[in-house]
């Protein structure tokens, strides 16, 4: 069971004390909007905090907060796609100032069963992505926009690269999880990684064993996900940072998990990202052609979630990534503003910064 804990602390980036109580179903009558029968109403006027919620076409309700610039005064749209144990509210360094330089409307979402967002039993790679084309849809952020997958988000992005790369004017992929799964990946790169045994049994706990699973993470007994709290095996020197100067940072909380809708979506969102994909990344190709690099992977050289060396061994297999490695960085690279303003800077301008070029051996 400590590996299951363990496996789930690589995993978690962002707090899930923030997810936010989920409200009842919205009544018939909240269904108007001047833009689309199926976008609520939004609960600000300014960009800065708008918030709303979408209808799908399966009848859920998905949850999203908008950045930036007013999207038809924008020049780039975006949609940034959280990690697991997170949600909409996640910290995405990027300031005002920039948004405002280079005309950058955001929108940030709660990923289905996580915050405002409603649950998905059958939740799978496909129905993330379909999810992520219908909220660019109902928003009207037009043929082509933008994504930045981080963490675990970032199979919801690969997604979106195998099934709608037509939609996409650029992808980011901001310290991707790598699924140990995934075929191509050289058995003497990851055998002696004691990560690849760790998920595969931490995904047959989740899988088969759910209620004991649910009772280890809510009990108060035994060490369970409090010995994941700034333990450096888990965070580099620069993640630790983050981790004391973010009040009230929480990795995995008791009173949230004892919610079982809330658990079951956190357990069925780790065994889509960790179990058997209908395909494999690596032998991707360039679904972008043969233009400038649209895809970017960034890496932090610390990381001590995902191991450095795959990500390289990821953009050595694609040569059509720009790979990007902050030389002190670790896995919560999101909070650090001048790594989230040199992301934008590539995604968006092409920008090529040389202090994040990879050193390799």
């Amino acid at each position: 069971m400590g590996m299951m804990m363990g496996c789930l602390g690589m995993s978690c980036c962002l707090r899930i004390s923030d997810q936010p109580t989920r409200p009842a179903p919205p009544s018939e009558c909240d269904d108007s909007t001047s833009a689309s029968d199926d976008v609520e109403p939004k609960s600000s006027s300014s960009v800065s905090s708008a918030s709303g919620r979408i209808k799908l076409s399966d009848g859920r309700y998905l949850a999203y907060k908008e950045r930036g610039v007013p999207k038809d005064q924008s020049n780039y749209r975006i949609i940034i796609v959280h990690g697991f144990a997170s949600n909409k509210e996640m910290n995405f360094m990027a300031s005002q100032k920039l948004m405002d330089e280079l005309g950058i409307y955001l929108v940030q979402f709660d990923r289905a069963g996580y915050g405002e967002s409603d649950p998905f039993p059958k939740r799978s790679l496909k129905s993330e992505a379909s999810d992520i084309q219908e909220l660019a849809d109902q928003l009207q952020l037009g043929s082509k926009f933008y994504i930045i997958g981080v963490s675990v988000g970032s199979y919801p992005t690969w997604s979106c690269v195998k099934d709608i790369p037509h939609r996409l004017a650029g992808v980011a992929l901001v310290v991707p999880f790598i699924n140990y799964r995934w075929p191509s990946l050289p058995h003497d790169l990851i055998q002696d990684d004691y990560r690849k045994n760790l998920s595969r049994w931490a995904v047959w706990i989740a899988r088969h064993t759910p209620g004991l699973l649910h009772w280890w993470m809510t009990q108060k007994m035994f060490p369970s996900s409090s010995v994941l709290d700034r333990n450096p095996k888990f965070f580099s020197t620069k993640d630790l940072e983050v981790l004391k100067n973010t009040p009230g940072y929480q990795l995995l909380s008791k009173s949230k998990l004892k919610d079982e809708p809330i658990f079951h979506s956190l357990r069925k969102d780790f065994i889509v990202a960790f179990g058997k994909w209908d395909f494999d990344p690596l032998t991707l190709k360039n679904p972008f052609g043969q233009s400038q690099s649209r895809l970017h992977l960034w890496q932090g050289y610390e990381d001590k979630v995902v191991p450095v060396e795959l990500q390289r061994y990821v953009s050595t297999r694609l040569p059509w990534i720009k790979y990007h490695e902050v030389p002190d960085g670790g896995h919560l690279l999101v909070y650090d503003s001048d790594v989230c303003e040199a992301i934008l800077r590539s995604l968006l301008l092409g920008d090529d910064p040389p202090l994040y070029k990879p050193q390799f051996d």
